[in-house]
């Protein structure tokens, strides 16, 4: 609202000031009559004696023109002529007079008025410094969110504060970061009471590096740390350092500090740092480039010549292997703590926090809930809820219940299910044998986890999908399972091979994604055993250039063909396992098609029923997916 209040007066202004131009310009401007009285018509009038009195007035004493108040005899109203001659006009008018007394009975003569060169340019300068005032002020508000809204404060630092002492954020607050918050509560306790580290002779770490992947609650988690400590919280953006104009960086890094040595002690975060603290010596510039420039400042400001008390910079970044050595060394950087996904117990901790505020059923059980969302983060399971209750409303429902959670769970991890669309009998047929190859997989390999749910109905881009049911949190992942998620992979080509006799696009990803799979297993993971552990290619990819176009290959043409022989030999041997497989079970392929046909959604729990006893793998899980 606010906004709109200050584009609105901008507006009034501008309004005003047009209306006072137009004003002040009608004011100065002489009045004219509607019919205008000639030079001529005045001297016609002198000669048929019409005229009583001629005033005369020359605008100024050194002016030659002037103008004549002319007065009738008859009713007419006087009337005002420009005269471009006065002494013309004089000797005109004299010689009138004296060769016919009677035509005029007066001439008077005005005094010309004093020139007064101030009166004659106020309006103008009136005007002048009204667009001046109107155009200092437009500048203001227009830079009115760096440095106080002052006139070319591109240098002024950026950084919103944070002093709120009714809706702060604190660790009770922060659910499934146990051991994140007990790194950081050394510098709360710093921040509180820093003389007892002082005299000890303690050194305070500087700095705090908070490295993790998106969604994980960095940024929450250093807003929690400011309101635990109840001190101010300096927020900045990396990329709100870099301007067009040079030197802005580094300018807007010295007036931050500033402003947090005056506020000391405080807590200065930088989100996203990685956009200017890249390692230097990327760029085209060189030394010279803009971003490098804001670095060092920046490097300059956290241990340099000055001296920060009470001063502790927070930073969080998804890519710490990108930034500069000289920004992580001891005395700025000196703490990195690493920002993780939560395990069941935090899932379980964030699912209560994100469910306040929410109208849960009685069958919602948010720890089964937590056990089946291995790998999810804080932001991730902030959603699911989120998904669960606009799936409710929708419904007109008053309370969200466990089916609403299992139907968010399948819209956030597959996508929106596309039931409008038109498909044709033959591709619901080629995509109910493609998903059931991969059904079959997961049933009967033991190493990957069982099947939730299979679909025919489109989702996003692909015509079917396949969801497996989350299994235990896996902290590394064996050869085995990788070597099967490869064969699940190759599941629904074997299918529509065999079943087909053709071979469609619909395994495109499936190809491509065991493919990326089996490369790393040979180049990176040292799982081939004709080429033994070691890697090949490094991963110190140029930061500028991009991590494609410059990936390093410390190998020559001798291992890469091997690498390619390697990897050819485990996609044939997966697909040939997956055809073997196929073969084995192909009536249950046939089953699971049909069901899929007829019901175009097919859960894990109908799957496992048609398969006979002791078949099946005993290692998977019952809870939050098993009905529908």
């Amino acid at each position: 609202m606010k906004k709109y209040q200050k584009y609105m007066s901008i507006y009034v202004v501008i309004i005003a000031i047009g209306i006072l131009v137009w004003v002040t310009s009608r004011m100065m401007a002489p009045l004219e009559p509607l019919e205008p009285y000639t030079y001529a018509a005045m001297l016609r009038d002198v000669r048929d004696g019409k005229v009583k009195k001629i005033e005369i007035s020359r605008d100024s004493e050194t002016s030659n023109a002037g103008q004549a108040t002319v007065t009738f005899n008859d009713a007419r109203q006087p009337q005002r002529v420009d005269i471009l001659s006065m002494d013309n006009f004089d000797d005109y008018i004299r010689d009138t007079v004296l060769d016919a007394p009677s035509l005029i009975e007066d001439v008077d003569t005005a005094l010309p008025p004093k020139t007064n060169l101030f009166m004659n340019l106020l309006p103008t300068i009136i005007v002048m410094v009204l667009m001046v005032l109107v155009l200092v002020w437009f500048m203001q508000q227009v830079q009115g969110g760096a440095g106080g809204g002052r006139v070319m404060s591109f240098g002024k630092s950026k950084a919103r504060v944070t002093v709120d002492e009714k809706h702060r954020i604190t660790f009770a607050q922060v659910a499934g970061l146990e051991e994140e918050k007990a790194e950081l509560s050394e510098i709360v306790e710093f921040l509180k009471q820093p003389r007892k580290f002082v005299e000890i002779g303690a050194r305070i770490p500087k700095g705090v590096l908070l490295v993790g992947p998106p969604g994980t609650g960095k940024t929450y988690l250093a807003k929690a740390c400011s309101g635990e400590a109840a001190v101010p919280f300096f927020s900045m953006s990396g990329s709100d350092f870099v301007e067009m104009f040079v030197g802005v960086g580094a300018s807007r890094v010295r007036d931050l500090f500033e402003q947090a040595k005056k506020n000391s002690p405080c807590i200065v975060f930088i989100d996203e740092i990685d956009a200017v603290g890249r390692r230097r010596g990327a760029g085209l510039g060189g030394g010279h480039d803009e971003r490098e420039q804001t670095l060092n400042q920046l490097l300059v400001e956290m241990d340099g010549f000055g001296i920060n008390e009470g001063v502790i910079i927070v930073a969080a970044t998804n890519r710490p292997d990108i930034l500069d050595p000289a920004l992580l060394r001891p005395g700025r950087f000196d703490r990195r703590v690493v920002v993780g996904k939560p395990d069941v117990k935090g899932r379980e901790s964030v699912l209560n926090i994100h469910s306040k505020g929410k109208v849960m059923g009685p069958d919602v059980d948010l720890r089964v809930v937590a056990q089946t969302t291995p790998g999810f983060t804080p932001a991730d399971l902030e959603n699911l809820l989120n998904e669960a209750a606009l799936l409710a409303a929708r419904e007109n429902k008053t309370k969200i219940d466990m089916s609403d959670i299992r139907r968010a769970f399948v819209k956030v991890g597959v996508g929106t299910e596309k039931k409008s669309r038109v498909i044709s009998e033959k591709e619901r047929r080629i995509t109910a044998y493609h998903e059931s190859g991969h059904a079959i997989m997961h049933e009967v390999l033991p190493e990957i986890d069982p099947t939730y749910m299979i679909s025919v109905i489109p989702t996003g881009m692909a015509g079917g999908y396949t969801m497996p049911l989350p299994g235990d949190e896996k902290s590394y992942v064996t050869k085995k399972y990788m070597e099967q998620e490869i064969v699940a992979l190759l599941g629904g080509r074997a299918a529509e091979a065999i079943v087909l006799d053709d071979i469609t696009t619909g395994a495109s990803n499936d190809i491509e994604r065991a493919t990326a799979i089996a490369r790393n297993m040979v180049t990176k993971y040292g799982m081939s055993d004709m080429l033994g552990p070691i890697q090949f290619g490094d991963d110190n990819e140029e930061i500028f250039i991009g991590r494609d176009l410059a990936h390093t290959r410390n190998y020559g043409e001798g291992i890469a063909s091997l690498i390619d022989s390697e990897i050819r030999r485990i996609i044939d041997s997966s697909y040939d396992l997956a055809r073997k497989i196929i073969n084995e079970h192909i009536n249950i392929l046939h089953k699971i098609a049909a069901l899929l046909m007829e019901k175009e959604k097919v859960t894990g729990e109908e799957i496992r029923r048609m398969f006979p006893d002791g078949i099946l793998k005993n290692n998977f899980k019952e809870g939050l997916m098993v009905t529908e």
